[in-house]
């Protein structure tokens, strides 16, 4: 990854395998007699069982014991950081292995941990595909290793999308997404107007623009981007899922009342005819980026270092501000980001849980991510580093653009849940609202029959949707 290179949110497949509920339980293993999470017993959802954590001495032997890892993950030269590991644990020796990021990967994990060989150890997972691993009992609770007492050194919104309704951890927060509106402080001086704050005035401006220049549009709302959406639902307070209770029962509501608010809003500038519609990360999302096509982009914190490179020739003219807002306290919602996840099938749990662990809360590590992979800290050591926060970005007109995003990420609601078949929601959401924004069509009737899709799917899958 270039200095200048912020790794976007993966693109999602159409179809990827989703593992039934029957035939994923027949699947995982449990990690065998040498996962002491078996501690922790039988706890319904929602109900967090007391769980013992290993000596001192149990993880001093098992780091010290000549110890074979493999790694999957996406992160360009994270082999530095796992060097640091093998530095400071000689005994244990890290594979890192590209399995293709998001999408590609999971289809790889998914069909290594069915056919109960091939799995890596480790395995970067983004957060809104945690539930679909931990459904399956494919995930290791860290907590027997430490895990619940590194709580505080994450953003509180990122422990609680790595924790189960049973109280387990199951993964580490490596990086996030909350977002933010990049915008052209040119275009919109130029048509007087101030960079929008509500989404009353959001809306009033982008009429404004489009009258005055046909040609360019406040901004670009993906119709393939089922992720920057959910991020525009997570901010409005929309509640799309409710975790899986021990009986199969998960509640789905991708059409409540802030869904639809979102669906009615964005519907209405599009029938307008007011913002633009194109996919994005696509030939001509990047030329409208770079010729002032939109003037702004509502993206994540990963969002303005990958600008800088995307549109390098427009340096000096964007600006970074929060999301413009429904009402009250300001709150953001969050597009990307990832985590370091244990499969339940290591032989090797300590060794596994300990790399997890180091890479997201070992200090240089953590610096490393922040400062030559350009993620955006999920770890409050490094998000709330003066030196990290001061940062000043020419791109942005010396803006400190990590404490404007810094300052978001302390907004994301801590209160939103993904479903355990995320794969199978974002194509529908590509078949059904995506397919409304590029028609100019009914997107809240489109978002009633995501809905019902959805329902129709988990019912195949052997859950009980309760709406």
């Amino acid at each position: 990854m270039t200095p200048n290179l912020r790794r976007g949110p993966a693109r999602t497949a159409a179809a990827v395998l989703v593992l039934s509920v029957a035939a994923a339980t027949a699947a995982c293993s449990s990690g065998g007699d040498s996962d002491p999470s078996a501690a922790a017993g039988e706890t319904d959802p929602g109900e967090a069982a007391d769980v013992a954590v290993l000596s001192d001495d149990d993880i001093t032997a098992a780091m010290e014991t000549p110890t074979e890892l493999t790694f999957w993950t996406w992160v360009t030269d994270i082999e530095n950081e796992v060097a640091l590991f093998e530095e400071k644990y000689p005994a244990i020796d890290v594979e890192v292995v590209n399995a293709g990021q998001g999408a590609d990967e999971y289809t790889k994990l998914r069909t290594a941990l069915t056919a109960g060989s091939g799995a890596p150890d480790v395995a970067q997972i983004e957060y809104q595909f945690i539930p679909s691993f931990t459904g399956a009992d494919n995930l290791l609770d860290l907590r027997p290793y430490g895990a619940a007492e590194l709580q505080d050194q994450f953003v509180d919104w990122t422990w609680s999308q790595v924790t189960g309704a049973d109280g387990g951890v199951y993964a580490y927060p490596q990086d996030t997404g909350p977002m933010g509106m990049l915008y052209r402080e040119d275009i919109l001086s130029e048509a007087g107007i101030e960079p929008p704050t509500t989404w009353e005035e959001f809306a009033t401006a982008a009429a404004t623009l489009n009258e005055s220049n046909p040609d360019v549009y406040l901004t670009n709302i993906a119709s393939n981007d089922a992720g920057a959406w959910n991020g525009l639902m997570w901010q409005a307070g929309s509640k799309p899922f409710t975790e899986v209770d021990s009986d199969g029962t998960v509640g789905i509501s991708l059409d409540d009342d802030a869904s639809r608010k979102v669906a009615d809003y964005w519907g209405g500038l599009v029938a307008d005819g007011v913002v633009a519609t194109d996919p994005d990360f696509t030939d001509q999302w990047y030329q409208g980026l770079s010729n002032g096509t939109y003037a702004t982009w509502l993206t994540a914190a990963w969002g303005p270092l990958f600008l800088s490179t995307a549109a390098e020739g427009t340096s000096g003219k964007w600006r970074a501000a929060p999301l413009p807002q429904w009402e009250g306290e300001p709150v953001a919602g969050n597009w990307g980001g990832s985590t370091s996840a244990v499969m339940a099938t290591t032989k090797n749990p300590i060794a596994a849980a300990k790399l997890a662990e180091f890479i997201n809360t070992d200090p240089e590590s953590t610096q490393m991510l922040a400062n030559e992979q350009f993620l955006f800290p999920a770890n409050l050591g490094v998000l709330e580093d003066p030196d990290f926060l001061a940062q000043e970005l020419d791109f942005y007109g010396g803006q400190q653009v990590n404490q404007v995003f810094s300052d978001i990420s302390a907004t994301v609601d801590t209160d939103f849940t993904w479903s355990p078949f995320q794969d199978q929601v974002f194509s529908d959401w590509n078949d059904t609202v995506g397919t409304a924004l590029v028609e100019a069509d009914d997107v809240a009737a489109a978002t009633e029959e995501w809905q019902s899709r959805v329902v129709d799917f988990a019912e195949t899958q052997g859950f009980t949707p309760a709406q």
